[in-house]
């Protein structure tokens, strides 16, 4: 059972979750970027982002950027390739060789629109993805005594699910060249996860070992709320420069996990029945989340960089992931997320060449997992670029195309129960497909009521 705890040995598998990653067996499961495929083609930068064709799912003060008598929709779709690797050793601490496995899922990412409300005030609507898990992880028992006793042991953890955020975010300038924002945040899903011991070969001859299966089912159901402001440094015609700030008000998440275990004697062909069957809630807290960005944009050139703190460590400092007793310290960590992006559009209006009115993004963001196996820390790389391919000119719709290259990984190996366990390395290659659909022509008001028929 210790080895199962940690990402030892992962099979293949194809579904459409949107993780496949060892890691995701704890906690919420793996932190999904959040933005369109504008904003994740430019590394997830943001915070500090006004423009009248995009919508800004990160700061809820951009919101009064939109305009009057329009309407914004944007819907996102991700491809992700996975390729796990892991090195093994074998009883004497030398390498022996690297496992390796891959996975493939397409799934949607986002859906989000942006409408005015009155003068200098808005509101942005979004559903996306918060987290994701998705890992299958199967090893068998290499104790010779139990092989002895009871037969070769075969042990197996998989789950699945997601945790989605769906978020209304209204925001106001009540001054020129200052906007603050409030967004509720709706947190909801379903995580199962299980567990399995099997004796592949049953030596005692009784029947009294064969199976145990344990099922954990978490709901998750929980408001949240988050802050922001944004502070233009520099608007003229040329040239804008926005300062921007987030809050994001943690606590307590409180999935409700409803625990199954099942035994199964299949030589007496005994039916399974469960022996525990309970609700709990679990005190898993969300972290208190402070981000601060600089976006800068003129004519033809957008840039920006964004710092976002989270206070996972702090906030879960007590909870336990109950994994410890088996040799696998599991803890939570504060995380440090730097992430910066560039833009580039050569002539917006050229109605002469096409390829001067497309956008080339390109981006990057590093950071740190919001937890520490064996108190080792595992880091975050990823390296973006995209195409914003407009639909007309003079227009602000667009087809957006992106692609991303990310990395999780720690250099390090660590030491359970005397043996020398490697840490599983992630390379992942996402491609995502956005479309925002912008309608401000005269034509084509939405919030207007026409005087004739």
């Amino acid at each position: 059972m210790v080895a199962l705890l940690l990402p030892l040995g992962v099979e293949a598998q194809t579904s459409s979750v949107n993780a496949y990653s060892p890691y995701s067996m704890y906690g919420p499961g793996e932190l999904q970027t959040p933005g369109t495929v504008q904003t994740r083609s430019m590394g997830g930068v943001g915070i500090g982002m006004r423009a009248l064709g995009q919508i800004n799912m990160l700061n809820p003060a951009s919101a009064s950027i939109a305009p009057t008598k329009s309407f914004l929709f944007d819907v996102g779709f991700d491809a992700t390739h996975f390729r796990n690797s892991q090195p093994k050793y074998d009883a004497a601490g030398a390498y022996s060789h690297k496992a390796r496995t891959a996975y493939n899922t397409v799934n949607i990412h986002s859906l989000a629109m942006t409408f005015p409300i009155a003068k200098n005030l808005g509101a942005v609507f979004s559903i996306a993805p918060y987290s994701s898990v998705g890992y299958n992880v199967k090893a068998t028992d290499e104790q010779q005594n139990n092989w002895a006793d009871i037969g070769r042991v075969r042990y197996g953890h998989n789950g699945d699910g997601d945790i989605s955020e769906v978020k209304l975010a209204v925001g106001w300038a009540p001054w020129q060249r200052f906007s603050i924002g409030i967004a509720a945040r709706y947190f909801w899903g379903n995580i199962e996860r299980n567990y399995t011991a099997v004796v592949a070969d049953v030596v005692t001859g009784s029947g009294t070992y064969s199976s145990t299966v344990g099922v954990d089912r978490y709901t998750v159901s929980n408001f949240k709320f988050q802050v922001g402001l944004q502070w233009d440094i520099i608007a003229n015609n040329d040239r804008l420069m926005t300062l921007g700030a987030t809050y994001d008000l943690g606590g307590k998440l409180n999935p409700e996990k409803l625990s199954y275990v099942y035994t199964d004697n299949a030589i007496n062909s005994i039916t399974s029945f469960p022996v525990r069957d309970r609700v709990d809630r679990v005190e898993l807290r969300l972290p208190h989340q402070v981000g601060v960005g600089l976006f800068y944009r003129d004519r033809s050139v957008a840039w920006g960089v964004d710092y976002v703190y989270a206070d996972w460590g702090s906030s879960n400092d007590s909870f336990d992931e109950g994994v410890a007793s088996a040799g696998v310290v599991v803890d939570y960590a504060d995380t440090h997320v730097v992430r910066a992006g560039f833009e580039i559009t050569p002539r917006r209006n050229d109605v002469r060449n096409y390829l001067r009115r497309v956008s080339y993004r390109i981006g990057a963001s590093y950071g740190n997992y919001y937890q520490t196996f064996a108190s080792e820390r595992i880091n975050r790389l990823s390296i973006t670029a995209g195409l914003g391919l407009p639909v007309k000119v003079w227009g602000a719709s667009s087809i957006n195309i992106g692609f991303e290259y990310g990395r999780m990984s720690s250099p390090a190996s660590v030491e359970i129960s005397a043996q020398r366990v490697g840490l599983v390395t992630q390379n992942y290659y996402k491609i995502s497909v956005g479309f925002s659909l912008f309608s401000a022509d005269t034509s084509d008001y939405w919030f207007v009521r026409p005087k004739y028929d």
